[in-house]
Parts: structure tokens; sequence; C-alpha cells
């Protein structure tokens, strides 16, 4: 086992994966150690499919090693540690490994402990989370039967934060197509205070939520789940001018008590579990006090240490955590290492907050909300070639994109470090 490289990547998700393939295009030469302990890679954007009974499991997952790419060394281990002022890192079985420079794209982990009750309630009966089981959510979904479908998200931020919302406009078509919707109270409680950040696409999607007679609850903070009697608590956080009244007796049995916290019953629950960076990035220098590395947000170079990149979810930038941030963050990082390995100055600060998410509204219907750290709506002229004039609305080709064309580009382009 080598102890040094001369670039070390710390993940083999997305980030890693096309950072480390891009560079091996650019320049075979160079001496890459890649940190990731998992056997598999999963293509998760298609769990939401999968959730919906739209989606087949089995194809969202390739062995990691079919994907790591040839010239890289794969240290099959956990990084424990990060020691950016030694520049070096400590490793879980493989001792300490240094390097000249660093790349770190860790993603995210679960935790559920940051709800009461959520870790024993998690992926059994009727509460489920396509962030873990997908699957499971597919099967909560066919044994529902009517009354209380709640769909929530936390506090933290989360991958994809348009995904607690597409499950339940997936769920909400899915008891129309059953016959069941006129019996069922589709809720979407979010601490959020709008449906999206982007005006075009939050009046699309008001309009979905009123086609499917949808519960929209702003500001509604979820902290406790009692999975026994099925009841989710929720801090309400409105602040004066905008809070709404709950009124005794109300159609989903909501209540509030005289510390602001409202209680929802549940005849289902969908959510997205708490979610934060790795402990390792958490307890090094890199890290801001959210615990968040600290990168310029133009040319992802960590503000502190010259040497050392971050991308994707791990990252203190203020956009969506989602892979299409990371597919127009990887190229910056590349070329800003082949700079500093050139002994140049980095010159690439062109990462203007771009992400992007798919928003699924029904079965063979989606919204493409494509945006930038202002919220400003940046669709890709080239969808215009789909003859898609207008993403903020919804259109059955913007389905197609989503099932099919976008895992194909993932696999066989992203994947192997080819321009997208």
């Amino acid at each position: 086992m080598k102890k040094h490289y001369q670039i070390l990547v710390i993940g083999g998700g997305t980030g890693g994966i096309m950072t480390a393939a891009q560079l091996m295009r650019k320049n075979k030469n160079l001496d890459i150690g890649l940190v990731e302990p998992a056997d598999t890679h999963y293509y998760q954007p298609a769990w939401t499919l999968v959730g919906a009974g739209a989606y087949d499991y089995g194809k969202t997952a390739r062995p990691m090693a079919s994907l790591i790419p040839k010239g890289v060394d794969w240290i099959k281990d956990y990084a424990t540690a990060l020691k950016p002022e030694r520049n070096s890192i400590s490793t879980k079985n493989s001792g300490d490994i240094s390097y000249d420079y660093l790349v770190l794209s860790p993603g995210l982990v679960n935790d559920t402990s940051l709800i009461e009750g959520l870790t024993e309630a998690i992926d059994k009966g009727v509460v489920c989370s396509n962030y873990t089981d997908p699957e499971h959510t597919w099967k909560v979904l066919q044994n529902f039967k009517g009354g209380n479908a709640l769909f929530t998200q936390p506090t933290t931020p989360i991958k994809c934060g348009g995904a607690p919302q597409k499950m339940a406009y997936l769920a909400a078509d899915y008891f129309r197509k059953k016959g069941i919707l006129k019996d069922s109270n589709v809720i979407f409680a979010t601490p959020g205070t709008v449906i999206f950040g982007v005006q075009q696409v939050k009046e699309t999607l008001l309009k979905v939520i009123d086609r499917y007679g949808m519960h929209f609850r702003p500001y509604y903070a979820p902290f406790k789940i009692d999975a026994e009697n099925q009841i989710a608590y929720f801090n309400y956080t409105a602040p004066a001018d905008k809070r709404v009244p709950v009124e005794e007796g109300n159609k989903i049995g909501e209540a509030i008590d005289d510390k602001d916290v409202i209680s929802i019953p549940f005849d289902m629950l969908h959510l997205a579990p708490p979610q934060t960076s790795p402990k390792f990035v958490k307890d090094s220098v890199l890290v801001n006090d959210a615990g968040w590395v600290e990168v310029d947000h133009y040319s992802l170079q960590h503000v502190r240490f010259a040497n050392v990149f971050a991308m994707g979810d791990v990252t203190a930038l203020p956009t969506a955590k989602t892979g299409a941030a990371i597919r127009k963050q990887v190229p910056i990082v590349v070329d800003n290492l082949l700079s500093l390995i050139k002994q140049e100055a980095v010159k690439n600060h062109s990462y203007n907050g771009y992400s992007s998410c798919p928003l699924v509204t029904g079965y063979g219907k989606m919204v493409l909300a494509e945006f930038d750290y202002k919220n400003n709506f940046t669709p890709d002229p080239k969808l215009k070639q789909m003859l898609i004039f207008d993403s903020s609305k919804e259109h059955w080709r913007l389905w197609i994109l989503k099932k099919y064309m976008l895992p194909y580009l993932y696999w066989n382009k992203m994947m192997k470090g080819k321009e997208v």
C-alpha cells in the first residue's frame, strides 16, 4: 500500500469518480489514489422513481470496482481524520496517507438521531424514506388504503432538497390512479418558507398542489416521530405575519399546543432523514461552525488550504446539494488542480452556483428547475433540441429525460470522465 499520492480523492460517489476520471483523461501520468470503502455505487437520483414503482432498484447499482478509472489506485478503506496542516489523512486500516493535493467529495451521512423516535421508526411499518430504502416506500404506497399520507423533511440540508416533495406528488398521482385520492389527505409539511425558491417553478408547483388537493404546510420543523401512535410532531416556526391558525376539528386532525408544537396523525409517513457531513469532516479544521467544508464559491478551492478542493454535498456552498451541481463543479476543480500542478495560479473561477432539481410532478410529468446562486432560472438551451421550450412547466419529455436519458448519461458519460 502506497503512503503518498500526488492527488488523493476522498469519496467514490459522483464527485470523486468524476474528478478522478476527468483528471486521468487529461493526464494519464497523474498519481491518484481514491479512498472509498463501499463495494457498490448507487445512482441515487432514480430512487424517487423506485419509491413510486416506476424504476427497478437493481438498475441503480453497479460494482464500485467497475467505476474506478483505469490507472487510479482504489484505497478500499474509511477515512477517519483529515490533517491538512500535515498534508495527510488517517484511515481505518491503512494508516496515514499523505498527498500533494486533496479533493474532498465524501457526500453526506444520515443522522436519524436528530429527530426523536426516527431511528426506531424508519423503514418499518408505515414510516418510509426513499433516502434509505425506496423499495420499502413502494410497499408502503401500495398498502395505503386512505387517510393521512404525510411527507416531510428535516431542518438540516439534504441531498436534492426537492426529493421529499417529488414523492408527495407521485404518491398523490398513484392514489388518484387507484381511486383513493378522494379518501386521502396528502400533506407536505416543510421547515421551508416556500414550496420552491425559483419563482417560475414555484408558480407551477402551486398549481400541482392545487390539482391534487394537497395540504401544504410551510414553517413546520419536524422534531419527533411517535411511530407507535402514528403521530408526527413539528415546531411551528412561522413569524407573526405568516402564521396560519390551526382550527379545531380540521380535516387532517392537526393540533397545536401553547408551545407552538403541532401534531399531525399519519397513516403513512415519508421523510428525508436529517443529514450532516461525515464525522471525520466535521471534526477537521476544514469546516465552518455548521460543519461544512469552506471553499471559495467560484473556484472550489479551500479558503485556508490552497492544495485542498471540495465539491458536492459536503461543501458550504449556498446552493442545492445535487448531482447536477457536481457535474458543473468537477471540471472547475480539475482545471484548477492542473494549474497548481503546473505551478500556475488557480484560473477557473466560473462556478455560478448552478444546480438542478428534476421535480417529478406525477407519472409521465416533470418540471426541471435549473438555477444559480441568486435563484435565477437558468434552463439549459439544449432542452430546445428536445422540443422543451419552458422547463418550468410540466412536460412528458422531461419525464423521459429523467427516467431514461439522465441515467444513460450518468453511467456512460459522467462516470467515465466524458464531457456532458
